[in-house]
């Protein structure tokens, strides 16, 4: 199946799999997928990430974290599509519940968050914002 948004398939995938109460979630891997599951559990929205070689492109295996029955992440969402990119300079960066949650930004310095983003003074494509 060819998936145009792979970046949208990704959390759309994290979002299903935590409405179902799943323990893990299994997605194609890349590069870009991976430094996104890399920050998700640097902040401690996901519990861990495994990249399972499988002679093609390889797959990641999230593994969901819960706080009780709620799951940790209350939303995901998509900002910048293919058909209309998002940038943003350093000086504008989004804030996500004025702080609380976290944009993911693309920059020329790696996939970051937006508060590392500011602290290194760089823009770039706003990719997600999680809270």
């Amino acid at each position: 199946m060819q998936v145009t948004d792979t970046i949208a398939d990704l959390l759309t995938r994290i979002r299903n799999a935590q409405a179902a109460r799943h323990d893990t979630v299994e997605v194609p891997a890349s590069n870009m997928k991976k430094a996104i599951c890399q920050i998700l559990v640097d902040e401690g929205y996901v519990k861990n990430y495994t990249v399972t070689e499988d002679g093609k492109q390889g797959i990641i295996t999230i593994t969901l974290k819960y706080a009780g029955k709620e799951p940790v992440i209350k939303g995901l969402k998509r900002v910048s599509k293919p058909g209309l990119r998002i940038y943003s300079n350093a000086q504008e960066l989004p804030r996500v519940m004025k702080g609380l949650g976290v944009a993911i930004i693309s920059t020329s310095k790696g996939v970051m968050t937006d508060r590392a983003a500011r602290k290194l003074n760089v823009g770039g494509e706003v990719l997600a914002f999680i809270w």
